[in-house]
C-alpha cells in the first residue's frame, strides 16, 4: 500500500483499459447537468418570447437548483441501498423526461415542472458520479478521474451557451430540450453495461423508504434561500434567507439524530470532526466566492467601463483555471493531499481578499489575476478534498460524504448568491449608479465575503490536520 501511495498516476491508467468506460460515463453525467443549465440560460429569451412567463422566469433556475440539491442530498443513502447502476439509470431517465416535458411546454408553469425534473435528475447524476468514482477507482487514481470530470465541467462553460445559441439561431429552443433528452436516454442505456465493479448495494440493513419529511424540509429551506435571492427589498431578502438558514440548521440537526436513513454523514458541520470540517470548508468557501460571479460584470462595467465580453471572460477564467489546475496536479499521491488542499484553499482566501481591493480600485487585469487565483485554488484542492474526506468518513458514511460534497457546494453557491444580494442592496446598489457609488457597493460585497472565506480556511486547517499522524 505504501508503494502504491507513492506512485505518480498517469492519465493512461485512467483513460485506458477497465476504467475507461466508467470515467467516460461519469463525465457524461456531469456534462448533462452542467451544460443544460447554461444552454437554458442562452435559450431563455426565445422561450419567454414564445410562451411568456417573464415574471416567473427566475424560478427556472431556482427550481432547477432546488431539485439538484435535494436529489444530491438523497444520493448517498440511495447508493447504499440500491447501488450505483440502477439509480444512475433512473436519474438519467428522469432528466430525459423533464427535458421532454419542457420541450412540449405550452406555458411557463409547465416548463417549470420540467425544470424540477431536470434538476432532480441532473443533481442525482452529478452526486452519483462522485460516488461511482469513489467506489470504482483505486484511491490513488481518484484525483485523475475527478480531474477528467473537471475538464468536462469547464468545457460546458463554453460549449453550453454555444449549443443554446445554435438551437435558437438555426433550430428552436424546443429542439434543444429534445437533444438533451436523447443524450440522457442513451446514457441511461449505457449505464446498464458501462459502469464497472463497485456499483452494487453495500447491504444497508434498514430497508425503509427515503425520509420524505426531512427531504421536504430541505426543499423548503432551499426554496426560501432561492426566494431571498430574487426578493425586492433588503428586509424580505434577509427574512427569507434567515428562514432558509434556520430550516437548513433544523434539517441538519434532525438528520444527525437519525439512524440508518441519514442523508448526510454523521456530525455534518461539526468542526470537531473531519466530516464536519470538510463540509463547513466547502460551504463557507463557496459562499465567499459568489461576489464576483453575481455582481462582478455589473460592477466592472459601472466602475471601470469594462465591456460585457471582457467581464464575462474574466468570470470564465475561474472555470478555465480550475480545469487546468486540476489536470496538472491530479496525479499526486495520497500523502500529499493535505499540502494541496491547504495551498488551494489559501489561494481562494487570498483571491477574496484581493478582490476587495481590485474590484473597486482596479486595474481590470488585477481582477482577472485574483479570479484566476480562485480557480487555481479550487482546481488544486478539490479532487484531494474528495479523496481525503472519503478516507476519513466513518464506515457506511463514505458514500454519504462523497455525495454530500458536491451537494453542499451547490448549497453554498445558492446561499452565497442571496447573501451577496443582501450586501449589494444594503449598500444601495443600482444599475445606474455612479462609479464611486458602485465602488462602495463592491467594497461592501467583498468585505462581507472575507469572514466566510476565513471560516472556510479555519475549517480547512481542522480538516487537513485530522489523521495526520497516520498519514491519512
Amino acid at each position: 500500500m505504501q508503494a502504491a501511495d507513492g506512485e505518480y498516476v498517469t492519465w493512461a491508467e485512467v483513460l485506458r483499459g477497465r476504467y475507461a468506460a466508467s470515467v467516460l460515463l461519469c463525465c457524461l453525467g456531469v456534462w448533462l447537468h452542467a451544460a443544460d443549465a447554461l444552454v437554458v440560460t442562452t435559450m431563455m429569451p426565445a422561450i419567454v418570447a414564445d410562451i411568456g412567463g417573464d415574471r416567473i422566469v427566475a424560478w427556472n433556475f431556482a427550481l432547477y437548483d432546488t431539485g439538484s440539491i435535494v436529489a444530491g442530498a438523497a444520493t448517498g443513502l440511495v447508493a447504499l441501498r440500491l447501488g450505483i447502476r440502477g439509480p444512475m439509470i433512473a436519474a438519467a431517465l428522469l432528466f430525459a423526461a423533464g427535458c421532454l416535458l419542457s420541450a412540449v411546454a405550452p406555458t411557463m408553469p409547465v416548463l417549470l415542472a420540467g425544470r424540477v425534473a431536470q434538476g432532480l435528475g441532473g443533481g442525482g447524476l452529478v452526486s452519483l458520479s462522485f460516488v461511482a468514482v469513489a467506489r470504482i477507482f483505486p484511491v490513488r487514481m481518484m484525483p485523475r478521474a475527478f480531474a477528467a470530470m473537471s475538464v468536462v465541467w469547464g468545457a460546458s462553460a463554453f460549449a453550453g451557451p454555444l449549443v443554446g445559441g445554435v438551437f435558437v439561431t438555426w433550430g428552436s429552443w424546443r429542439a434543444g430540450f429534445v437533444a438533451f433528452a436523447l443524450q440522457a436516454a442513451l446514457l441511461a442505456v449505457w449505464f446498464r453495461f458501462g459502469i464497472g465493479d463497485g456499483a452494487a448495494p453495500k447491504g444497508q440493513d434498514d430497508a425503509a423508504g427515503l425520509p420524505m419529511r426531512r427531504l421536504a424540509l430541505l426543499c423548503a429551506a432551499v426554496l426560501s434561500v432561492a426566494f431571498a435571492g430574487i426578493a425586492g427589498s433588503v428586509a424580505l431578502m434577509s427574512l427569507f434567507l434567515a428562514l432558509g438558514v434556520g430550516a437548513l440548521a433544523l434539517f441538519a440537526w434532525l438528520d444527525n439524530r437519525s439512524g440508518a436513513d441519514r442523508l448526510w454523514p454523521r456530525r455534518a458541520f461539526d468542526l470537531r470532526h473531519p466530516t464536519g470540517a470538510a463540509l463547513v470548508m466547502i460551504l463557507a468557501m463557496n459562499i465567499s466566492t459568489m461576489g464576483l460571479a453575481t455582481y462582478g460584470p455589473l460592477l466592472m462595467d459601472l466602475i471601470h467601463g469594462t465591456k460585457p465580453l471582457v467581464a464575462g471572460y474574466i468570470v470564465a477564467i475561474i472555470s478555465i483555471a480550475w480545469t487546468v489546475s486540476a489536470v496538472v496536479v491530479s496525479g499526486q499521491p495520497q500523502r500529499r493531499d493535505p499540502m494541496f488542499i491547504m495551498a488551494g484553499m489559501t489561494l481562494v482566501l487570498l483571491s477574496v481578499m484581493g478582490l476587495f481591493h481590485a474590484v473597486p480600485r482596479g486595474p481590470v487585469w488585477l481582477i482577472a489575476v485574483f479570479a484566476a487565483c480562485e480557480g487555481i485554488g479550487y482546481g488544486m484542492a478539490w479532487s484531494f478534498i474528495v479523496r481525503r474526506a472519503g478516507r476519513l468518513a466513518v464506515g457506511e458514511d463514505t458514500d454519504r460524504m462523497t455525495a454530500a460534497l458536491p451537494t453542499i457546494g451547490r448549497l453554498g453557491y445558492a446561499l452565497g448568491a442571496s447573501t451577496m444580494g443582501i450586501f449589494a442592496n444594503s449598500a444601495g446598489f443600482d444599475a445606474s449608479a455612479s462609479a464611486p457609488d458602485a465602488a462602495q457597493v463592491a467594497r461592501t460585497i467583498f468585505l462581507g465575503s472575507i469572514p466566510f472565506a476565513a471560516l472556510g480556511w479555519v475549517a480547512m486547517l481542522r480538516f487537513t490536520t485530522f489523521g495526520g499522524s497516520r498519514g491519512v
